[in-house]
């Protein structure tokens, strides 16, 4: 990245907080993914229960590591027993921490997903909710963000988790009927009715899908 990309995308990420500011929700700016780890662990309290689904972002700054320290407390939803059992205690946590397929210029937030545990816990449920962003997923309005969530997210993901759709054997979105499709539901979070429940790190580096 470029000084002056990485200085766009620091002006950028500031209209972004302004947006989420009119939607009831706090942004914070992150330079690296070390200022985001950081500040990820400034929110978080000491002893929160706390889970994530399936947040490449958190792996990528250490996010999920540190969680795993004995003062947070940490639910693991991939080594669980019972992996059920876990998304729907997942409901009931502290902090959830996610990322976003997209979120746009103004601080609308899309997320796409199969099992939908995910979208359903962004919407209700745990307390808080955590989102690290990269600035690799800000579009300029819904659609754009709606495109890239079809178009760019959802075939690396289902690519990632191995499913058998047709955007894994070309790369693009079908809009398929598939039995394994990951695009099943789909979130516009457009404003936050309880205030302090969600914040977004936006970090200046390309992370997640």
């Amino acid at each position: 990245m470029t000084d002056i990309e990485f200085k766009r995308n620091e002006n950028l990420a500031q209209t972004v907080i302004k947006g989420l500011k009119s939607r009831n929700m706090e942004g914070f700016y992150a330079a690296s993914k070390e200022e985001a780890l950081k500040k990820a662990l400034e929110l978080i309290p000491e002893g929160a229960s706390v889970t994530m689904g399936g947040c490449q972002t958190a792996a990528d700054i250490g996010l999920t590591e540190a969680l795993k320290d004995s003062k947070y407390d940490y639910l693991d939803r991939n080594n669980a027993p019972d992996k059920r059992a876990a998304e729907l205690a997942s409901y009931g946590v502290d902090y959830f921490i996610a990322s976003a397929n997209a979120i746009t210029n103004d601080g609308v937030i899309v997320n796409i997903d199969g099992n939908s545990n995910r979208v359903s816990c962004l919407a209700y449920g745990p307390q808080h909710v955590l989102y690290l962003v990269g600035m690799n997923k800000v579009c300029p309005d819904i659609d754009s963000a709606i495109k890239r969530a079809r178009n760019v997210a959802a075939p690396v993901n289902a690519t990632r988790f191995g499913v058998n759709t047709p955007c894994t054997k070309t790369g693009a979105c079908a809009d398929c009927k598939s039995p394994e499709t990951i695009c099943c539901n789909f979130l516009i979070t457009r404003y936050e009715r309880h205030a302090g429940r969600v914040s977004v790190i936006l970090i200046n580096d390309s992370l997640g899908f």
